[in-house]
Formats: C-alpha cells, structure tokens, sequence
C-alpha cells in the first residue's frame, strides 16, 4: 500500500504508471480505490437523463456534508479557486463594502479577489497562524458591511476560524456572511445552517478525498435574493449562479450551460458515499483523533504544532520544523526515498515549517505511521516514542479499524 513505482512517461502514445504517493501534504488527498473505480465508469452525455440522476443524488449528498437544505448546493466545475470566484462574482457587486478576515495565504487570496471585484474592502487581520478574534470581527458586521468573508479553515496556517454569532450580527444589518470551506468540508464540525452562512465553497481534493477538479458550493436564500437583484450581471458568465443552476436544478429540465466533467462527478458521487456511511459526526471525531494523535507523535522529533490549542484545524497540521533542519533537503528526500509528500511553509513559515494532510483516509493509524517512521529516519532519530504517541492517541478512537476496511486506499 502506497509503495512509490517506477518513473512517470510515455511510449508509444501510451502513459505509464505515474509513482504511487502518499499524499499528506495540504492537497490534493489520498484517493480511495472505490473512488477512482467510481471515475473509471464509461462517460455518458451530460444531459442523458441518468446522468441527471447522478446530479440529483450528489446535490443531495453535497446539502447533508455541508449540513443545509439549500437548493442552490451543487459541484462546480472547478477547482476551489473557481469557488473562491464564483461566491465573489455572485454576491459581491462593485461598491459594496465587504470585510475580510485576513490571517494567512487564503485571506490574501480573499482580499484581492474582493478588490478586483470592485469592493470597499475592510480587512480585519491577525498574525498568520492566529483566528482573527471574534469580537473584532463583530465589530466588524456592526459597521455596516454588505458582506463579511472568512476562511474558516486557513491551508496556509492550518488554523481553524471560530465563527460564533458572525452570521447572526451580519444578518442583523442586512448583510452576508460567506465562508471559503475548502480544507475543513468533512473533516472539521461546521453546519452552514447552525453557523448562519449565507454561501460557501470548497475543494473535492482535501476531506472528501476526490480528485482535483469539481469546487462544492452552496448559497441560501439571502445570499440567492443578492444575487437576484442585482443592478448589473456578474461579470462572469461561466460562474453566473443564476446561469449555472438552470443546469443542475432540473426541475423542469436541464438548461444547457456547459458540458459537465461527467468522470469527476462520479468520482464525487462516491467519496460522498463515503463520508455518509461513516456518518459525519465519527468522521469528525476521526478527523480530530487524528490531528492529535500525529501532533503528539511528532513532539518527540522536536515537531511542534504552530495553530495554539483550540485553533487548530484538524485536517491540516502545520508545525515547525527543528532547530538547524534543512526543511527542503527532508521534504524531498520524504518523497524521492519513502514515496510520501507534505507541503512546505508559506509566507512567515517559509524554509521554517511544514504543513502536513490530516484529510480523509490520510486521517487513520497506517499512512500516519509510515510518516512518523519516515520523519524519524531522516531526521536521525529514534521513532520508538513517537509510534507509542501515535498508537495511544488512536486507542480512542474505536470505529476506525472497521471503518477503514471498507474504505481502501491505492495499492
């Protein structure tokens, strides 16, 4: 399992066997053998009505994972950043005064998209690696925003955003409260509809362990009545909600917008199998045990966490890396001789940190172990503690051994 192959290439016109990876860096994730058996199934038209069945059923997955009912919830077909652009092209109009938090690479990001759209752009910053506080985002919501953005799960930091009360204070005054969920969608407790928000994208390539490609998104009712009275049109017609929905909600048949990829949609369609038969509630607690576990069997290697305690977004761990550690020269021979990737700092932690995928099945005991005894090699230590950590961490967590045999990983 996860044993790296032989160079990738051509001959003939045919593509060989790319090497088989551990993916535990910040994305794309582990894809499950029923998940990419699922991608393999023959291509059918995009308006072939059992196609459209598949939309339906995958929409309706999608509402449960992001905890809503909201009949605008559908895979993009994009990456998260075309998410990232279609919840600004949609909801935000030149003028609006828009706030931002701002604690990392994909506040950034947030920040400029706001601005190229034309917003007043308010942004409300911490130090990367911090949640913005919630009572300056509070005051925020109270000075008349049109919207407020958060990352509720920063990549870049590997801090999970508290969002207590900001959708409340924002519908108070009228306003928006949008979240980008690419890194915590199944693997961090949120419910859109207990935390008040009014649009939300994410990945398929982190928890949901699919690849690359589709941007899940849901917008309720506020955010689709924005939307509809619009003085002007989106400026993009690709990512034109409005557009876009004629397609997936076919009601009364599906307008055609663009030719859907039909392969990626059945891919998600089964990783959101996964996710439901294990329940979203186990998957979260896994999701937790294991952030703990690998955090606690990387402090005897020197490795310590950068999120502080009840910050830290459970599928993604970003640490320090040690005193006097080339971090580059072990992220590489991490992949070159153990086949295993994690991701390298950015911005403050770059050349000082790693940021290591805690999403999906890369969250249970044996791709966590394969890393320890890797770090532990390359480091030149012993990893006899650590392995203790790690298996006493998921001691607690029960369910994992029965679920994690019916959810397989790439041989």
């Amino acid at each position: 399992m996860f044993a790296p192959s032989g160079r990738s290439g051509s001959v003939g016109g045919v593509l060989k066997a790319p090497p088989q990876r551990l993916l535990l860096g910040a994305g794309p994730s582990p894809v499950p053998d029923r998940v990419l058996a699922a991608m393999a199934q023959p291509t059918i038209g995009h308006l072939d009505p059992a196609f459209g069945a598949l939309m339906d059923e995958t929409a309706e997955m999608l509402r449960r994972t992001f905890g809503t009912e909201n009949r605008a919830t559908l895979p993009l077909s994009a990456t998260g950043s075309g998410g990232m652009d279609a919840l600004v092209v949609n909801f935000v109009e030149p003028g609006d005064r828009v706030g931002v938090a701002v604690a990392g690479l994909f506040g950034e990001r947030m920040a400029d998209a706001l601005g190229r759209a034309g917003a007043e752009v308010v942004r409300v910053e911490a130090g990367w690696g911090r949640a913005v506080p919630l009572e300056r985002l509070h005051e925020a919501a109270g000075e008349g925003l049109d919207a407020l953005v958060v990352v509720h799960g920063e990549t870049s930091t590997g801090m999970c955003q508290p969002l207590d009360g900001l959708g409340e204070a924002m519908h108070a005054s009228g306003g928006l409260l949008l979240a980008d969920c690419v890194t915590s969608l199944g693997g961090q407790s949120l419910s859109i509809e207990d935390a008040g928000i009014d649009a939300a994208f994410s990945g398929t390539q982190k928890c949901l362990n699919a690849p690359p490609g589709l941007a899940p998104f849901t917008a309720g009712e506020r955010a689709i009545a924005k939307l509809e009275g619009r003085a002007q049109k989106p400026r993009s017609w690709f990512f034109d909600l409005s557009l876009v929905l004629g397609y997936w909600n076919g009601d009364s048949g599906r307008a055609y917008h663009h030719t859907a990829p039909i392969n990626m949609v059945y891919a998600l369609h089964e990783a959101l199998e996964l996710v439901h038969e294990e329940t979203l509630a186990a998957r979260w607690e896994r999701h937790r045990v294991a952030h703990e576990s690998l955090r606690r069997a990387l402090a005897p290697l020197g490795i310590e966490r950068i999120a502080p305690e009840g910050e830290q977004l459970n599928p993604l761990l970003a640490v320090r890396v040690p005193e006097g550690v080339d971090e580059a020269a072990v992220r590489g021979a991490l992949l070159e001789r153990h086949g295993i990737e994690i991701s390298g700092g950015l911005g403050p932690f770059a050349g000082r940190g790693w940021r290591i995928g805690v999403m999906g099945i890369g969250a249970s005991p044996e791709p966590q172990r394969r890393l320890v005894e890797a770090l532990a090699a390359e480091l030149g230590r012993d990893s006899a503690d650590s392995l203790a950590a790690l298996d006493e961490g998921w001691r607690t967590c029960e369910h994992v051994f029965a679920w994690s045999s019916v959810s397989s990983t790439p041989a």
